[in-house]
């Protein structure tokens, strides 16, 4: 098939497809405004399909594209989530409270809380937490780093994040 040919085939799927192909994809994408890049994305990939005359169930097939871009989009969108950066946080914390004694204060009880939380922790989840918040590692990587699953991982840091905020609501 020609360069011509599939730009048509693609250019039919875009008119006959386009709005189901967005609304199919509103649910199933956290930001909307990736919607245009992810439905491109389906569109190149219509393009560099060999025979396309041998797709039998052309409306199944875009939309099972579609789910798969979305799909890594997303995890692409999770691994490229930037991590809190604490120290930052903690320096603008600083400047709003030298203002304001009382929530200096707060502040300070608030931060010797977590910390005070943290040392209550087992060794690998303390490592796991930092390693993922405050090194912005993956949890594949802190996984093999530490010798342990994936999921144990995940475990570690939900463990870490249910008992901080224990922490912070008993204290309250």
């Amino acid at each position: 098939m020609a360069k011509s040919d599939k730009r048509t085939f693609v250019e039919e799927f875009a008119v006959r497809y386009g709005a189901n192909l967005r609304r199919f994809l509103r649910p199933r994408v956290r930001n909307p405004a990736d919607i245009p890049d992810i439905i491109q994305e389906v569109y190149l990939r219509l393009l560099r399909v060999a025979n396309p005359e041998t797709i039998r169930a052309p409306e199944a097939y875009i939309f099972t594209i579609a789910h798969h871009v979305a799909q890594q989009h997303s995890i692409e969108s999770a691994v490229s989530a930037r991590s809190v950066e604490l120290t930052s946080i903690l320096a603008e914390l600083r400047i709003a409270t030298e203002a304001d004694p009382a929530l200096e204060a707060s502040a300070q009880q608030c931060l010797e809380d977590l910390d005070r939380a943290f040392r209550q922790l087992g060794p690998k989840v303390q490592a796991s937490f930092l390693l993922h918040r405050r090194d912005g590692m993956s949890v594949e990587k802190i996984g093999e780093h530490l010798g342990i699953s994936s999921a144990m991982v995940k475990k570690y840091i939900v463990k870490a994040l249910v008992h901080f905020r224990k922490q912070l609501t008993s204290g309250e």
